[in-house]
């Protein structure tokens, strides 16, 4: 990648200006990154002397939202609070200086006046507009500052949201744009998505169509809003939360303001009739009653129940319809062809529905790709990672067959059924993709401007995207190099021009649980490693990493004989976490999304974790009445001694060892990688990646990286165990826990058998235990807890009702 002068080498501090809620949430995940980061907002006396009141009232309401905008809540320690009438002098240090404040054109501009003299000579400025003309914006700035400033449109909330919008204006300079996509993607784990300059960008552009288009059809069709959220959620492969919670949850204001703007602002969109806020939507905003924020939207809580609003009636009543059966099979459907004709052809109003729905969003994002993105590919990303769809419209419409959509398009533009008549623009009804019968090709996706496909960016950071996924039509995102595949397991290398000498193992079960057959693969991987290869990745090729031991594939054996048929299985898993712990190859799980029970367990024995953000990691047993079987307990009790001989030596073991006590006896799953590390599941030597598509290809270098420097396994040794003082003294926390209600009997017998292994058992304090001693009692907590009628109960019930039992 080429810099300029003007593009600085290193981003290393940020600065957001505007404290409210997507800048104060920009700045938080910069922090869950390592990037410090300066928070803006106006001087308000603190009650303390200081300014900076509006920021510190932000910062602390980072600590309180959920979902969490930071990965642990000592993050928010790390935002340096600033007011512009004091601290100006910080932006000196700042290499990029993002603008978050209220969407006021004039407002905007005041504040790029007062910031200009301050700015560093070399930083980039961006606005997080949602909408506004970032051209329009850039002329608030000095000549000699236009080049250095683009639109940066992060989606929200701007954790887990992977969407970030990049606009540049004529003048932005090509290579300070490339460097800031750069540090969107790998420092903070972004889908970058170029946009033109035009109102609402592309996601907003799209996805708010889409919302107006559900709206106008959830009326046509006499539709409640809890069915029509049932629809167009993961039936529809979209965000779980449907069309009229997601707009509850992003706020009612905040969405009518997106729709004005494409109001007032495309006058000469040929769907413009349909740009106005709805009736209802309105309605509810001048009561007041903006979404979540509020407690009322188009749902409404009251008690546990949900309700929702009865437009007719102007009252909220009880929700509860879902889709027709018939609607259902037809959602099921794998093949996109065969799914998108019958909804088509369907005359059952709710399948009606969903045709109109996507029909109307094929239509109008055919006619404005051009105007709005480079290529479809562009448009289809922005959907997927803005808006939580499986597939683009694009996608949808491709796999479905291009012709025969385009041709369903034009007769109800003839027939007069669509928001508007504007026809088919030529290139989606002639040409190279009417021959093609594709926009997404291996070759790239097509752009209406060049009137050919394009290739994907070439910028080096996606180099490191290993496995990425592909658009529908693009081919195949990885094609592995199989050294041993079987029902359970694959056993790959990467294709060149990646390492070919580090092995890698993937499960092949559902939710990558750990089954007999999966245990006996990460085995044979072991010595495939050791014999012709230099390090071990365990890594999935989709999320998540585990979730724990496959429950429904021991059943056989208990149901046929019991206890003791089930001890073989997990003396096997627990030489299989022995065997990676003692490889004589360095062995590295690549974690993203759960890691539960025996993933956890896996994870922890290896010589090193490859962290996604996103990663919850937990021994989570004693929700089905066990204590963890694989390892889990012989980990706690190691790691806390670990902790304390490095730590602090000369204090008691019982201050390290009950939070591993405490940790496992809640069956605590950390909400990040970095609160995985505070739990001790993950070390600081443990790399976290930030982007999910990057995991895979830090994972192999690591583990290459250990094999170069010589590793050896660790020798296994004696260590010091809390014994039967520390049981005791455990045992009366959770009596105090079971006599103020917040435990059951039972739940108090689990923890107590927590305590009891991760302390060595009936011992003197201090007593030097080996590997061997834990895991057996770790075995007899396991099989004497599963002999018991109450776990046995809470198996049954999370085996048939994939809920826990409280017993």
């Amino acid at each position: 990648m080429q810099t300029s002068q003007s593009a600085p080498l290193f981003i290393r501090r940020v600065a957001v200006c505007g404290a409210g809620v997507m800048g104060a949430q920009i700045a938080a995940h910069c922090v869950n990154a390592g990037v410090p980061v300066v928070l803006f907002d106006l001087a308000k006396d603190d009650g303390q002397g200081g300014k900076n009141g509006i920021v510190q009232r932000a910062i602390a309401q980072l600590k309180k939202l959920n979902p969490a905008p930071l990965g642990v809540g000592a993050l928010a320690d790390l935002i340096t609070p600033a007011n512009y009438d004091e601290d100006l002098a910080l932006l000196a240090d700042c290499d990029v200086v993002i603008e978050a404040i209220a969407e006021r054109l004039d407002w905007k501009r005041d504040l790029y006046h007062k910031l200009a003299p301050a700015l560093n000579p070399h930083a980039i400025v961006a606005s997080n507009t949602s909408g506004l003309s970032i051209t329009s914006l850039s002329e608030a700035l000095p000549e000699t500052l236009r080049h250095r400033f683009c639109g940066v449109h992060f989606f929200n909330p701007p954790r887990y949201m992977p969407l970030v919008e990049l606009i540049p204006t004529a003048a932005t300079e090509p290579a300070l744009l490339d460097h800031l996509e750069t540090f969107l993607v790998s420092q903070l784990g972004k889908g970058v998505v170029r946009a033109k300059d035009t109102p609402n960008f592309i996601g907003n552009r799209i996805g708010v169509f889409g919302i107006l288009s559900v709206f106008h059809h959830t009326q046509a069709f006499g539709l409640p809003y809890e069915l029509v959220d049932d629809l167009t959620g993961t039936r529809l492969g979209r965000a779980k939360s449907g069309t009229y919670r997601t707009a509850d949850v992003v706020g009612l204001d905040t969405l009518a303001h997106v729709i004005d703007t494409m109001r007032n602002q495309l006058p000469d969109d040929p769907f413009r009739a349909h740009f106005g806020v709805p009736p209802v939507l309105a309605a509810l905003i001048e009561k007041g009653a903006l979404g979540q924020k509020t407690k009322a939207g188009f749902f409404k809580k009251e008690g546990k129940q949900i309700l929702r609003l009865d437009p007719a009636a102007g009252q909220y009543v009880p929700s509860g319809e879902k889709a027709d059966d018939e609607v259902k099979d037809i959602l099921k459907e794998r093949d996109p062809a065969k799914r998108l004709k019958a909804l088509h052809d369907s005359a059952h109003p709710q399948a009606q529905f969903l045709w109109a729905v996507l029909r109307d969003t094929f239509h109008y994002s055919a006619v404005h790709l051009g105007d709005i993105a480079d290529s479809a590919r562009e448009l289809d990303q922005a959907m997927k990672w803005g808006f939580g769809h499986s597939f683009g419209p694009f996608e949808i419409w491709q796999a479905a067959g291009w012709r025969q959509v385009a041709e369903w398009i034009n007769e109800d533009i003839a027939a007069g059924k669509t928001l508007s008549d504007a026809p088919l623009p030529a290139w989606a009804t002639s040409g190279t993709v009417w021959d093609t019968q594709a926009v997404h090709t291996p070759e790239g996706s097509f752009s209406p401007a060049a009137n050919a496909y394009v290739p994907r960016s070439a910028l080096p950071v996606y180099r490191r995207q290993i496995g990425a996924p592909r658009l529908v039509g693009e081919g195949p995102a990885l094609q592995p190099n199989i050294v041993h595949e079987d029902d359970a397991v694959l056993c790959w290398t990467l294709p060149a021009p990646h390492p070919q000498d580090v092995l890698l193992v993937s499960f092949k079960t559902k939710m990558h649980t750990l089954s007999p057959d999966v245990v006996r693969g990460v085995v044979h991987a072991v010595d495939l490693a050791e014999r012709n290869y230099k390090a071990l990745v365990v890594a999935q090729l989709d999320d998540p990493f585990s979730a724990g031991a496959d429950l429904k594939a021991m059943l056989p054996a208990f149901m046929s004989g019991g206890v003791k048929a089930v001890e073989p299985i997990q003396r096997e898993m627990q030489d299989m976490v022995m065997r990676l712990r003692y490889a004589q190859v360095p062995v590295v799980a690549a974690v993203a999304g759960l890691a539960l029970g025996g993933g956890c367990e896996l994870s922890v024995h290896c010589a090193r974790r490859v962290a996604h953000l996103e990663s919850y990691i937990g021994l989570v047993e004693v929700g089905i009445g066990l204590v963890p079987g694989a390892g889990g307990i012989t980990f706690s009790a190691r790691r806390a001694a670990e902790i304390q001989a490095q730590s602090a030596p000369d204090a008691p073991l019982l201050a390290y060892v009950k939070d591993f006590v405490l940790a496992v006896a809640t069956a605590r799953v950390s909400k990040s990688a970095l609160e995985a590390r505070q739990i001790g599941y993950l070390r600081d030597s443990d790399p976290i990646v930030m982007n999910r598509h990057e995991l895979l290809y830090v994972a192999v270098r690591e583990a290459a990286n250990l094999a170069e420097q010589g590793w050896r396994p660790p020798l296994a040794a004696r260590f010091p165990v809390a014994g039967r003082d520390a049981i005791a003294t455990l045992k009366a926390q959770l009596v105090n826990m079971r006599v103020g209600g917040y435990i059951s009997d039972y739940d108090f017998h689990i923890a107590e058998q927590v305590a009891t292994a991760i302390c060595g058992g009936d011992v003197d304090p201090g007593s030097l235990v080996d590997e061997a001693w834990m895991l057996r009692l770790e075995r007899e907590a396991f099989l004497g807890l599963l002999a018991n009628p109450k776990t046995q109960e809470r198996i049954a019930g999370l085996l048939q009702t994939g809920k826990p039992v409280r017993n």
